[in-house]
């Protein structure tokens, strides 16, 4: 049976772990305000550059021979035999789920695309040594990208997936992260970067919203504008250039920012329920002590008055 001194050594553990998860959310909630700002700046810039991307394709005339391809490699689109799987992870733990669940998800969308021939960069640690442990072959491998996130991270990414699909040694890239939504749910995502999806023209979704609505005339169509007549004056091939490549850029620097917020939300959620939990657990030693300390107080009472009693 634990002794009284066993029982405060033990609460004394607990509450420095509680000290040490506290200042841990602590620290990730200041760390999830300024990714957050992040985050919500990112995503309106990485929806103009895909409008301007929009405008651009709905103003080609015709496609040059050799399709698509001739326009940019990265608008090639070949059947999947190969494919490229981002995987993004955290560099540390101490976050709940948030690493189990991408792993889980990584390891499902592998299976299922098996007979493609997948091939992993592992972006975060806890990925990396995940599939080292199981002996898997990585193309790549970016461990400590989010201690300082920048650019110039997602820049080196991009160029690598880039030469990959403009190599042809991929035909199809896919990422599979953990998308902030709110500082309790994060949406686990697989997103499809390569080949960038068929975007039709503002003008043909303006059509499509026409047609729509003459199919159901109880409803009154939205108000619709014409697309904004935007004048290009470099050529189609030279803004293809410039565009498609930071378009891709963009994508993977925003998904990146997207998978440090939700780590950091997931921490700080995590490290507030190890703090609960480690006032429940004092409280609930502190109680078995004190019933302890009761009982070898009232032992000792019984002892002398049965020894008084013996004197009799």
């Amino acid at each position: 049976m634990p002794t009284l001194l066993d029982y405060r050594r033990r609460i004394r553990s607990v509450r420095s772990t509680q000290q040490i998860t506290k200042t841990m959310k602590m620290v990730a909630a200041a760390r999830l305000r300024r990714a957050q700002e992040r985050v919500f700046s990112a995503r309106p810039y990485a929806q103009e550059i895909l409008a301007v991307l929009r405008s651009l394709v709905s103003r080609i005339p015709a496609l040059p021979a050799g399709g698509e391809e001739a326009v940019h490699p990265l608008l090639a689109r070949r059947p999947e035999e190969k494919i490229l799987v981002l995987v993004l992870t955290g560099d540390r733990g101490l976050c709940g789920a948030f690493n189990a669940n991408v792993l889980r998800r990584a390891v499902e969308f592998l299976k299922e695309k098996e007979k493609r021939s997948p091939e992993i960069v592992a972006i975060g640690k806890k990925g990396r040594d995940y599939f080292r442990s199981h002996r898997r072959k990585m193309a790549e491998e970016y461990v400590n990208v989010f201690a300082r996130l920048d650019y110039a991270q997602a820049s080196q990414v991009a160029g690598r997936v880039i030469a990959l699909y403009a190599e042809a040694k991929v035909d199809a890239v896919y990422a599979i992260y953990n998308e902030f939504k709110s500082i309790l749910a994060q949406k686990l995502t697989t997103e499809k970067l390569l080949p960038i999806e068929e975007i039709p023209s503002a003008r043909q979704e303006w059509v499509a919203g026409r047609a729509r609505a003459e199919v159901r005339p109880e409803t009154k169509p939205a108000p619709a504008e014409n697309p904004v007549d935007y004048i290009y004056e470099q050529p189609a091939q030279e803004l293809f250039n410039e565009l498609v490549p930071r378009h891709l850029t963009t994508q993977i620097f925003r998904i990146l920012l997207e998978s440090a917020a939700a780590e950091h939300a997931a921490r700080m959620t995590a490290m507030d329920a190890a703090t609960s939990n480690a006032a429940e657990l004092i409280d609930r030693i502190t109680l078995e002590m004190n019933r302890a300390r009761q009982a070898t107080i009232t032992r000792e009472i019984i002892e002398i008055v049965s020894g008084a009693a013996a004197l009799r």
